[in-house]
């Protein structure tokens, strides 16, 4: 794990709410002359803790309006299968997040579409048609009450 101080969290935090904040605008708030908070991004993105900027574009504005949870139960763990399923989620781009869990299912994934049907025929025409997968729970969300992309980052140092 990367060694993290208090001022790396402070640039952390300020790129997580704006990526587009200049140097200029994160050094004057984590208190570093412009070179030295330079050298600091530069070093979290080369140890790969910040991966990357992007844009957040709302769903709903560009008629994404639904998402959905799907549970997924393939038909066995062989390789081959896990590599077939781990293939048709690469490709499958109504496929926000896709994660191997424990409890009752193999997979947890988030599907945005743009209505209930469109989920329907990813999951009859699509999903449930890929030799891997055995099983599907569907979860429909009503209403976001949170969402946030910004990790909760802390210093791992003893506290003080």
């Amino acid at each position: 794990m990367t060694k993290i101080d208090r001022t790396d969290v402070a640039i952390l935090d300020c790129l997580q709410r704006d990526g587009r904040m200049s140097n200029q605008e994160i050094a004057a708030r984590v208190n570093l002359s412009a070179a030295p908070c330079w050298r600091r991004i530069k070093r979290l993105q080369e140890e790969g803790v910040l991966r990357g900027y992007v844009g957040l574009v709302n769903a709903t504005a560009v008629g994404l309006g639904v998402t959905a949870y799907i549970e997924i139960s393939l038909t066995n763990h062989h390789a081959d299968t896990v590599a077939q399923f781990d293939a048709f989620i690469d490709a499958a781009v109504e496929v926000m997040e896709c994660y191997s869990v424990t409890g009752q299912h193999d997979y947890l994934l988030r599907v945005v579409a743009p209505g209930i049907g469109a989920v329907e025929e990813f999951l009859m025409q699509r999903l449930l048609r890929q030799p891997a997968v055995d099983s599907a729970n569907t979860t429909f969300v009503l209403r976001q009450k949170k969402h946030t992309t910004a990790l909760p980052v802390q210093a791992n140092q003893p506290p003080d």
